[in-house]
């Protein structure tokens, strides 16, 4: 968002991370602040993170800060985020130039920076193949090599406007209409504007693009215009940029590692899930193994869960609308939920006006003018038959429609497949009246929700349209409230690391005061803030503060994951609210004999029980500990001779617990030891002659280690420890 500069000012003051304060004459830029404190940081500094009435933007080297500010000069780094985002977003631009220096029709659409990355999505007659990659980055490295910089001018909105529409560009345009303020900015690549390259953006960008010394051209897919499968299929060019080269090559290896470790490939080779185009996209069949795999987890989360207190629960999987709209959830997010199943002929008949106005919105140009004309006929037809909405003009712009449709809408009944299971768990928590002597209230739920991602966005298990949340809200008083915050957080982070997730960092997710999004008093968040905090802060964890991560509702912890191969997942989550339970009226009846309001805790280890596994499957590479592996341990026979023995050690094993499979195929076992080992089998106990004299097994394990013969008591009482101890213990002591 832009900001105001502070007018009349002669100086400004702009506060560094370390507290000290630096004086500056109005219009100074980040390159002075750098430079006025040495030359060193000055050659390094490439822009500026710049916190200003409430607001944090990150701002071009040279332009002007908008007055007294917090300032972080970000130089050329690795391992800031934001050095990062500013780079890779001037690799963007890089990208784009070479394509359009190769391929001159090329229609650019928009091309932002990613966490890992970034992405330009192109309007082209013809298809960008692998092999056009090479050259598409020698293009970017002579882009680089001229060194140019990056300069930013600003328009006025309406001669903005007509520059983009003289341009031809729909994609230009509409991203224009939907840019704030009463300006736009370009930038251009290069110091000859009208002839360099340049591209609307609000930018910031670094100074020049020699200073992308490291970049990757990684893959093209297919995509379309804004998400919308009805509107123009476009192409998805995606890259990397570094500051070093050593850091590219690092990241490079990384993604070598996680296609080897790709949960698709690995959860098809060892039958875990499947996904069926006759079910749908995103929705996930979990096969037998799979199963046991998640079974594992919920039996592990659930006797937690019950040492401290919960009540487990089961709730439906679809609401009354009226629900979800004291709750929140519709309509403000409905763009991510399955639509809104309405009873009366009259609710379905807006609804399909308000959904054709809802993809109307997103068109520009002529497109948006044909679409509207067909909204407008589509609600002459709704009216002709149910009467005149309410405060809906004819000539009334798409936007007021759309406002207007809605409010038609708000009394209609209907269901809805449940976004989230908390509207359910406060129904059992408002069945009866509570005493504070029953406080706190602590109900879980494997409860299956359900969100309408687009195509483009569903990946494997990790991004999925259906998926089950180990899901749990406490109720509480105000004084309860920072004792089960404290006992969520330490739940959360011992199931993080019983699983052999050790390394992860902690994200206070706080509320954005310039957005709309959130519900409740400003009261009301200072205070869950507060809470959060605290939790935080006496669980001993480092933390990071970032506005704009928290729930609609309330404030979170975000445990943000490392798996083995360095990749970040946001997994684990406790959320502190006070709204919800305002929005529905909850009380308790207090020692004071009068109502009072609880507050809720929102708590979920795992998150999404699909996302969960998907990211379990890759961090262990399939090779799951004892505790959870689909099959514990096979045996397999030397030859038919030991084949009777085989299946007594094969009964006993299962009869004693173990997930067991039994190989006495005439195969040799050297290949059988290593199928078994590929189907990532944790023990396999090899019966021959001298083992079926001896009563014994002898014991390998998936890794090629040879534990030896052992009795098989033996073996299952050192199977039991180890599934007991989580894995911290091993067959053979190894």
């Amino acid at each position: 968002m832009e900001v105001v500069r502070t007018v009349g000012r002669q100086s400004l003051k702009v506060t560094l991370p370390d507290g000290s304060q630096r004086e500056a004459p109005s219009g100074a830029t980040t390159a002075d602040i750098a430079a006025a404190i040495g030359p060193g940081l000055a050659r390094s500094a490439i822009a500026g993170r710049v916190s200003f009435a409430g607001h944090t933007q990150v701002y071009d080297l040279d332009r002007p800060l908008p007055g007294d500010c917090a300032l972080k000069i970000l130089t050329a780094s690795d391992d800031d985020p934001d050095s990062l985002m500013v780079l890779r977003h001037s690799a963007a631009h890089v990208m784009a130039e070479a394509v359009c220096r190769l391929f001159p029709e090329t229609k650019l659409v928009y091309g932002p920076p990613l966490e890992d990355g970034f992405y330009y999505d192109i309007d082209l007659g013809r298809s960008v193949s692998a092999d056009d990659i090479p050259r598409i980055e020698a293009e970017m490295a002579r882009v680089v090599q001229e060194n140019r910089p990056f300069c930013r001018y600003e328009m006025p909105r309406v001669p903005a406007m007509e520059k983009l529409r003289d341009e031809g560009n729909r994609y230009k345009v509409d991203n224009a209409e939907r840019a704030e303020g009463d300006t736009l900015s370009f930038y251009v690549t290069g110091e000859n504007r009208g002839k360099d390259f340049e591209d609307l953006c609000r930018g910031p960008h670094i100074p020049r693009t020699g200073l992308i010394k490291a970049f990757k051209v990684r893959q093209v897919s297919r995509s379309h215009y804004r998400g919308d499968v009805n509107d123009q299929p476009l192409q998805r060019l995606y890259g990397t940029a570094f500051f070093k080269q050593a850091s590219l090559a690092a990241y490079l290896e990384q993604l070598e590692q996680a296609k080897k470790r790709d949960h698709r490939v690995i959860g098809k080779e060892l039958g875990l899930f499947a996904i069926s185009e006759a079910v749908g996209s995103g929705l996930i069949l979990w096969l037998p193994r799979g199963a046991v795999v998640r079974t594992q987890l919920q039996q592990y989360l659930t006797e937690e869960m019950l040492k401290l207190g919960y009540d487990l629960v089961y709730t439906p999987h679809v609401g009354q609308l009226g629900l979800y709209r004291t709750s929140g959830h519709y309509p403000y997010y409905e763009d991510s939920q399955y639509p809104a199943m309405f009873e009366t002929e009259r609710g379905k008949a807006i609804q399909g006006v308000l959904q054709l106005a809802l993809r109307v919105k997103d068109r520009a140009g002529a497109e948006r003018d044909q679409g509207l004309a067909a909204v407008r006929g589509m609600l002459r037809a709704v009216e002709g038959t149910w009467g005149t909405l309410e405060g809906l003009r004819g000539d009334a712009a798409l936007e007021q429609v759309i406002e207007r449709l809605y409010a038609a809408l708000t009394d209609e009944p209907g269901y809805l497949l449940r976004p989230m299971n908390c509207p359910h768990h406060i129904q059992i928590y408002a069945a009866r009246q509570r005493s504070y002597r029953d406080l706190p209230v602590r109900l879980a739920e494997y409860g299956t929700v359900y969100r309408f991602e687009q195509s483009g966005e569903i990946s494997g298990m990790t991004r999925v349209r259906g998926f089950t949340q180990d899901d749990a809200h406490l109720f509480c008083t105000t004084d309860q409230l920072a004792a089960e915050l404290a006992t969520t957080v330490k739940l959360t982070r011992s199931v993080l690391e019983t699983l052999g997730l050790h390394d992860y960092r902690v994200r206070l997710g706080l509320r954005d005061e310039s957005s709309n999004k959130y519900v409740g008093s400003p009261e009301n968040w200072k205070k869950a803030e507060a809470a959060i905090r605290q939790a935080a802060i006496e669980s001993g964890m480092q933390y990071t503060e970032e506005p704009g991560e928290a729930a609609f509702y309330g404030p979170k912890i975000d445990f943000l994951v490392k798996d083995c191969i360095g990749r970040n997942w946001q997994l684990g989550t406790v959320q502190a609210d006070y709204n919800l339970p305002e929005r529905f009226d909850l009380t308790y009846i207090g020692s004071d004999n009068a109502p009072h309001r609880p507050v809720m805790v929102h708590r979920a280890p795992f998150g999404s029980m699909e996302r969960f596994v998907g990211i379990l499957i890759e961090h262990f590479a399939g090779a799951f500990p004892l505790w959870l592996s689909p099959v514990q341990v096979a045996v397999a026979t030397v030859s038919e001779k030991s084949d009777e023995y085989a299946s007594s050690v094969y009964q006993t094993v299962k009869a004693a617990g173990l997930r067991a499979e039994l190989d006495t195929s005439s195969e040799k076992i050297g290949p059988k030891k290593h199928r078994l080992r590929n189907a990532k089998i944790n023990y396999i106990l090899v019966v021959g002659e001298q083992e079926t004299a001896g009563r014994s097994v002898n014991v390998n394990d998936r890794d090629g280690r040879s534990v030896g013969n052992m009795t098989l008591d033996a073996f299952i009482s050192a199977c039991r420890t180890e599934v007991e101890s989580k894995g911290r213990t091993r067959v053979g002591g190894a």
